[in-house]
């Protein structure tokens, strides 16, 4: 079977990244190595790359005129490694329209709540906050909005009564874990099939 290419972006520690590299390289995930791409110099997801023999490329917004012009040398980048599928772990920019339509319905982020609900940065607070007793994270495809691409998962996490925000995203972070990979690899299988906001797994 044709195995697909999967790159990755990220900008901090890459415990997400770190995690489907390990499932391609022992075959759990069916997939080669693309790249990875970094908006940060230091961040450690670019070491991780290094121990498990992927290219990485730093790339420096500052060095672009605009975000779009960021975006091109991005996908650039992407398409000379031949992507199938873009993996967002823990990349804290958000992508233009531009990047979007070229990878259309093959980018995968990972969110810290249960989307709908609180989308955008501090999740794990915003369910705190708001006192719900549930919360969780989502496996999503990237669209135009925040956060409101078309749902591929979602893991469920109680909120315990002396939760605070590191324990609540600790034990968040563990589902990441599970359903993130689990997602990538049914989009590898061609098991994922995208009509309007629902996504069907066949």
């Amino acid at each position: 079977m044709f195995k697909k290419t999967v790159s990755f972006l990220a900008s901090g520690r890459g415990s997400n990244f770190e995690n489907i590299a390990k499932k391609i390289k022992s075959g759990e995930i069916t997939a080669d190595f693309g790249i990875l791409i970094s908006d940060k110099k230091d961040a450690k997801a670019l070491k991780i790359a290094d121990e498990f023999g992927m290219k990485s490329f730093f790339v420096d917004p500052k060095k672009y005129p605009s975000r779009e012009d960021f975006d091109l040398e991005l996908v650039s980048l992407l398409k000379k490694a031949g992507t199938d599928l873009v993996v967002a772990a823990g990349y804290m920019k958000i992508l233009s329209p531009l990047f979007i339509k070229s990878y259309k319905n093959k980018i995968i982020n990972i969110h810290p709540a249960l989307l709908p609900a609180f989308p955008g940065i501090y999740s794990q607070k915003k369910a705190l906050d708001y006192g719900v007793k549930i919360t969780g994270c989502t496996a999503h495809f990237v669209d135009e909005g925040t956060d409101t691409g078309p749902i591929i998962l979602q893991a469920f996490v109680p909120v315990l009564p002396d939760d605070t925000e590191d324990t609540l995203s600790a034990r968040i972070l563990r589902e990441e874990h599970r359903i993130f990979p689990e997602a990538v690899n049914l989009f590898c299988k061609g098991k994922l099939k995208i009509k309007g906001r629902i996504v069907s797994i066949g």
